[in-house]
């Protein structure tokens, strides 16, 4: 493998984490009230005890833009990983459906997915990667039989040790940057670049987020409260008020006297 040098990575970091607190900056803009209201458990927030509107407001953006902020830094961290293969293997994104990297080393072709942490999708998505790996596989072999092709779940951090499943082989953190860097000590190389102007998008970030609070209490006050309380029964009925099935009397008798065809 070829060296990535610190002046390299130095310069795709500050370039990319940029565009990672534009993104979520933008993310932020793109919110409205009745959207987030919408998408979040209000029986979770009434369990909370939460009596006032600026309070409910706050926990509901900090959970919707939690899960959306992951998201956008899983997607930095896997450019990075295509960049870093790119420089020290000649390493390129791939093409193959559920898989983001590929790249040679010591006769070895990796065919690589890249996820953020350990706790990723469900069993039926974890079932759906093999099946994207197992197709992979299947159409290098077919170009090549004497091919030596390794599948990898490539997870950006955690301790896990690297293991053997299924047929792909699953490498975590410092495994996983030292699969693709050659470099045991990378996976720490690289904190350092990711703070770059981190407390002035971090500022920027937060004033932005207080105003929308400001904006959005004032119309959840205006929509959700009576006399200054909150109208929980209103906001459930918002968030899930979407009765359609049939009377149950109507279902009994349909049940007890079927309609019988001709």
């Amino acid at each position: 493998m070829n060296n990535i040098s610190v002046e390299e990575l130095n310069q795709f970091v500050n370039t990319n984490i940029d565009k990672f607190h534009q993104s979520k900056a933008k993310s932020l803009q793109q919110l409205g009230l009745k959207m987030i209201l919408a998408r979040k458990n209000p029986y979770l927030f009434k369990a909370k005890n939460l009596h006032t509107a600026s309070d409910l407001i706050k926990d509901i953006m900090d959970a919707f833009l939690s899960s959306s902020e992951e998201k956008l830094f899983g997607d930095f961290l896997e450019e990075l990983a295509i960049f870093i293969s790119s420089k020290t293997c000649n390493g390129q994104k791939s093409a193959a459906t559920g898989i983001d990297l590929e790249f040679t080393n010591k006769g070895i072709n990796y065919l690589v997915s890249i996820k953020s942490g350990t706790s990723w999708g469900n069993s039926t998505q974890q079932k759906k990667q093999e099946e994207n790996f197992q197709t992979a596989v299947r159409v290098k072999k077919q170009l090549d039989r004497t091919m030596n092709v390794q599948p990898v779940l490539g997870i950006c951090y955690g301790k896990t040790k690297t293991s053997f499943l299924r047929g792909y082989m699953k490498v975590v953190g410092q495994s996983f940057w030292h699969l693709i860097s050659d470099n045991p000590n990378f996976y720490t190389d690289i904190i350092e670049p990711l703070g770059y102007r981190a407390k002035e998008h971090n500022e920027a970030f937060l004033a932005e987020k207080g105003r929308i609070i400001n904006i959005f209490t004032q119309e959840f006050i205006n929509d959700f409260c009576d006399d200054g309380e909150i109208n929980w029964k209103k906001l459930v009925e918002f968030n899930s008020g979407n009765l359609d099935t049939p009377e149950v009397e109507k279902v009994d008798e349909e049940i007890k006297n079927p309609i019988k065809s001709d």
